[in-house]
């Protein structure tokens, strides 16, 4: 029997604000930030996972793990990692701390964080990267961690095990080819709403040169600037793909007017055009801006969410999210939804580690799920890879397979060490320069 001996929580944030990288129509100026988590047993095995944020307010996530992670500690491990439904259910149903959400918010991303830890314990254990680890599970097991509360009327455990079982056919198959040639992928780096239309050309250029299959472009901020910058990308690579995001920018009627107007340089999808929680508004926008299509799931709370915007016919793809729900269990039931409402998943990546992190969910829904990847992509920036054991790869495009056991979260103890915030090596030579280190910025205002 091994035994949860510590639970290490770190408030490590990057200074992402000084170039505006990250920058859209709402989060006007993010530092990159991780609430980290290493769950260590008395083996000396450990197990490593974070929660992204955009800066200020990653030590209220932190402190939320610290205080979540008591329900784990002095457990029995093997009882936890190989009872991972049950070990999300101590954690998220919690009688008392159930009530500061429910599902949703800091609480859910921090339960999040300590699943995701366990399920990193458990792949490193097996000796397997979280993708293949997953697709080698028996659809019983799968369905097993699923918590089914609330989306019965829409995914039932039966139903799940029919979607799994039918997708064990050429599964094998499947597995070596993303070995071989990997997962399509898109960009965003070129498109940060504070970049100068100079950098967003340049950079959309070697995005298309390096065989990206679609570039996103951050729009709400000014129609005019975003008419420009659409006509720009349009003229410098025509033939790519180009998405919008808006970030829950505007009102129902206000989207629908907006993308309208940018029809004509025919975007691929608009991405979150209102509020991630407006189930009805996405559907309401979705037949006002038709053929285009509507995309969303990067804030989205929780598999009920997901439930209802699929339920009501509201997106045409379904951007999951890494660290916003609660772990991995939570993604695949979220996976599983999308498959029966037959609706392409889209993973939301970026920020710092959710590349590593989320094209676990990819490479296993193409394995074993829907065994396709048509019309299917996984976003991609360029920021901060460096500083994680496996930085994520991309290769003409595609996604290289990871090979490391694990989830795909550690970071670097050296990265780690040197951007704690605020007393880190990194923060002190960076001084007050980033936004971040401004912690009252409305009080100077008053």
């Amino acid at each position: 029997m091994s035994v949860v001996v510590s639970i290490v929580t770190q408030d490590v944030r990057f200074p992402t604000s000084l170039e505006l990288d990250g920058s859209d129509a709402v989060n006007v100026d993010p530092d990159y930030s991780a609430a980290y988590v290493t769950i260590g047993l008395d083996t000396g095995e450990e197990g490593h996972a974070f929660v992204f944020t955009a800066g200020r307010g990653n030590d209220i996530v932190t402190h939320a793990i610290d205080v979540y992670g008591q329900l784990l500690f002095g457990r029995n491990a093997d009882e936890l990692i190989y009872d991972l439904g049950a070990a999300s259910k101590r954690l998220i149903h919690d009688s008392q701390m159930r009530w500061l959400g429910p599902e949703k918010g800091v609480t859910q991303m921090a339960c999040g964080a300590l699943v995701n830890a366990l399920w990193d314990l458990r792949a490193r254990r097996e000796g397997k990267p979280l993708w293949l680890l997953l697709s080698e599970l028996a659809p019983e097991e799968i369905v097993d961690v699923i918590d089914f509360t609330h989306i019965g009327n829409a995914l039932t455990p039966e139903l799940a095990l029919d979607i799994l079982r039918r997708g064990e056919a050429g599964k094998a198959d499947r597995i070596a080819s993303l070995k071989t040639d990997g997962y399509p992928a898109y960009t965003t780096s070129p498109g940060w709403l504070g970049y100068s239309d100079e950098k967003l050309v340049r950079l959309s250029r070697a995005a298309a040169d390096a065989g990206f299959s679609m570039i996103k472009l951050k729009v709400g901020g000014n129609i005019d600037a975003d008419r420009r910058r659409l006509a720009l990308m349009r003229r410098e690579v025509p033939g790519t793909p180009v998405a919008i995001d808006a970030n829950q920018r505007w009102e129902v009627d206000e989207a629908v007017n907006w993308v309208n107007q940018l029809a004509e340089f025919e975007p691929y999808w608009i991405e979150e055009p209102t509020s991630t929680d407006d189930i009805l508004g996405h559907a309401a926008i979705r037949k006002g801006v038709s053929p285009i299509r509507v995309a969303t799931g990067e804030a989205v709370a929780n598999r009920i969410i997901f439930k209802q915007l699929l339920q009501a016919d509201a997106i045409d793809f379904l951007q999951l999210d890494a660290t916003r729900v609660g772990g991995i269990n939570e993604n695949l039931a979220t996976l599983l939804l999308a498959a029966r409402f037959d609706v392409p998943v889209c993973p939301h990546a970026g920020g710092v580690g959710l590349c590593e992190v989320v094209q676990h969910f990819s490479f296993f829904d193409y394995a074993a799920i829907t065994g396709t990847q048509e019309g299917r992509f996984i976003e991609y920036v360029e920021h901060l890879h460096e500083h994680f054991a496996e930085p994520v790869r991309v290769t003409n495009g595609r996604y290289v397979a990871p090979v490391r056991p694990g989830i795909g979260a550690e970071m670097l103890t050296a990265s780690r060490e040197k951007w704690t915030f605020p007393s880190g090596s990194g923060w002190l030579e960076i001084g007050d320069s980033a936004s971040i280190t401004d912690p009252y910025p409305m009080a100077a205002k008053v």
